[in-house]
């Protein structure tokens, strides 16, 4: 149990009341508080009757916005009476008010796409920001289908943030009380810069090798997981939405040790958010001195 509550983006669209189904059952399972959160940029409404640029919030938008949070905090804590959920209406940009709220946060949860203060999750700006700055884990929540029995998916590439995803893969499986499947893909070279006599399954057996070595110490921590692995030549976003379509949860670390270093979010975990068919989520390296603020 976390004393640091899950945050849920929300802005009343269907989008967000599934991150709020998802995030309830979450802070259910775990004993955690919820925090729902509005945050807007409030719309500005020219004063007709005064000289000059007089402006002030559209006060209608706020009301509206504070019924909105207190109807979805009322109807989770009628349909959880045990459940600790409380709201907040913030102003400012949505990604910077969940940036900065995921300091003293345990998890962040958003929509995978909304309206209002969230119209361009998952278009762009917001899902990419938040994913990319937060300091805590992030699940957006995508598709259609519930699996609640059905296994976490972790991608693993050897990088410092998929070690990290793998650490977190390997903890959800652990409490929720469900196998593991792992996967590592590799992209072969185009048959123009492919070595001569190249055999992609000898890759592939050596990379599995390598994977399997990598996990024989985490099996050891966690005896009661079930892990599997999976070695694939092919496009490591593809491979991983292909697989997401069973699985409860994937998870992946923000960036990999491919493409280009100056990309804070890799693309990977930007094409996951796109096309993934559950939910996912991020996992960020988080520099040690902005970990030392977010625990002070």
């Amino acid at each position: 149990m976390s004393s640091r509550p899950i945050i849920v983006g929300y802005d009343g669209s269907a989008s967000a009341a599934a991150a709020v189904e998802w995030a309830v059952a979450e802070a259910t399972r775990t004993g955690t508080p919820l925090l729902l959160t509005y945050a807007f940029d409030w719309p500005i409404v020219p004063a007709v009757l005064s000289p000059g640029p007089a402006a002030w919030p559209d006060t209608t938008a706020r009301h509206d916005a504070e019924t909105m949070i207190d109807d979805a905090v009322a109807e989770a804590a009628r349909s959880y009476p045990g459940l600790t959920v409380t709201g907040m209406l913030l102003d400012g940009s949505p990604a910077v008010v969940l940036q900065e709220q995921s300091r003293h946060a345990s998890l962040v949860v958003l929509g995978n796409r909304g309206h209002g203060g969230f119209a361009d999750l998952l278009v762009g700006s917001t899902s990419v920001a938040v994913s990319t700055h937060a300091h805590c884990p992030v699940v957006v929540v995508r598709g259609d289908e519930q699996w609640p029995g059905a296994h976490v998916l972790a991608g693993v590439d050897g990088s410092p943030c998929s070690l990290l995803a793998l650490q977190y893969a390997l903890e959800q499986a652990a409490d929720r009380g469900v196998p593991l499947h792992v996967i590592g893909a590799w992209t072969p070279p185009t048959p123009r810069w492919s070595p001569p006599n190249l055999d992609q399954r000898d890759i592939t057996a050596a990379e599995k090798a390598t994977l399997d070595e990598l996990l024989a110490s985490w099996r050891e921590k966690y005896p009661d997981v079930e892990v599997t692995t999976e070695v694939v030549a092919d496009n490591p976003s593809r491979v991983l939405a292909k697989a997401s379509r069973h699985a409860q949860l994937v998870v992946v670390g923000s960036r990999g040790r491919g493409g280009f270093r100056g990309l804070l979010l890799g693309s990977v975990s930007q094409q996951l958010l796109h096309h993934s068919h559950c939910p996912v989520a991020v996992i960020r390296e988080i520099p040690p001195a902005t970990a030392e603020q977010t625990d002070a």
